[in-house]
């Protein structure tokens, strides 16, 4: 059977969720990638010459982005290393360390192979090349026509891989899932038992402090992740004093949730650093679907990262900018 497309048009835009991206006329060009040393933010040598730097064998590059209406962006995540992810490094750690990534990405006219919860839905061909600034990093960002299979018309998030590591995928029914009453009511239990338990400061309003709810499916099991911020709100911006958040990812067990996973984070302490759950896919393709977060700080956002390592869910990743104590 012919399988049917939709395609859309794609125009250059940023993401509504975050600040206008920059785009900055990068020249794409093919240069040896930076070794895994140079490019830490720790790293204070400047290369100089490309071809003089140990070649790192890097993983295939990570996309994420959203799309609203017929415009998307992807912007770039970061090397899968595993069910990790390599920390995207800005241009003070290594010269010309975004112009690497981005020729990496794929120049124009390339594909890039579309997933989104958790199934390959289609591909995207690259058009055009940008740099998105919101991020603490400034990251690469690629714009292209979309095409997707018509039972993912309406999905907004979007991951991608290149072909090279995804174009064996096969493709899967997909399905668009939407949080129910049981979930939400799940949600409030899980974060009034965690509140509780930590000792946190209680909120006027548990419902109204959960600023976001997502529900998906893993291994065929329905989860939810949900996003609860105290004082705050969950976006680029900073925080009052004394504010939280808290993240809890429920599964179902037995006909209940149990929680899953959860995280918290009081800026008193660490600083601002807000996660809500992005999408999941298994980026690495070791039959375990992995978790994206995308985290907002004061004045900048970046991504984080679950990974399920010996039966429990942990974070297996976090940009540099998010250490404890930065929220920036």
């Amino acid at each position: 059977m012919l399988r049917r497309w939709l395609t859309i048009a794609v125009i250059l835009t940023a993401p509504s969720a975050c600040d206008n991206v920059k785009w900055g006329g990068i020249d794409v060009h093919m240069q040896t990638p930076p070794t895994r040393a140079e490019a830490s933010p720790g790293a204070t040598a400047e290369r100089t010459d490309s071809t003089s730097a140990p070649v790192h064998e890097a993983g295939p590059l990570l996309l994420a982005g959203t799309r609203s209406g017929d415009s998307a962006t992807l912007v770039v995540v970061g090397d899968v290393e595993g069910d990790s992810l390599g920390a995207f490094p800005g241009d003070s750690a290594a010269h010309g360390t975004r112009d690497d990534a981005t020729a990496r990405v794929l120049s124009p006219g390339s594909d890039l192979v579309l997933f989104s919860g958790g199934v390959r839905v289609g591909h995207m061909k690259v058009s055009s090349t940008g740099v998105d600034s919101s991020y603490c990093v400034p990251r690469p960002t690629v714009s292209g026509v979309v095409e997707v299979v018509p039972e993912a018309a309406a999905a907004q998030r979007l991951m991608a891989l290149p072909p090279s590591a995804a174009a064996t995928r096969p493709y899967e029914p997909y399905h668009a899932y939407h949080h129910t009453y049981d979930q939400r009511v799940a949600s409030l239990n899980l974060a009034a038992a965690a509140i509780r338990k930590l000792g946190a400061a209680w909120p006027t309003s548990l419902l109204d402090s959960r600023a976001d709810i997502q529900a998906f499916q893993l291994a065929d099991t329905d989860a939810f992740a949900a996003t609860f911020v105290f004082r705050d709100r969950l976006a680029v911006g900073p925080p009052p004093a004394g504010a939280y958040s808290l993240f809890v990812m429920g599964m179902e067990q037995a006909g209940s949730y149990q929680q899953s996973y959860m995280a918290y984070r009081a800026v008193a302490d660490q600083g601002k650093g807000d996660p809500r759950y992005f999408d999941h896919l298994d980026w690495n393709g070791d039959g375990t679907q992995e978790i994206l977060l995308d985290v907002f700080g004061a004045s900048r956002r970046w991504f984080a990262g679950l990974g399920r390592r010996g039966g429990s869910w942990v974070q297996t990743f976090q940009d540099f900018c998010g250490a404890s104590g930065t929220g920036r």
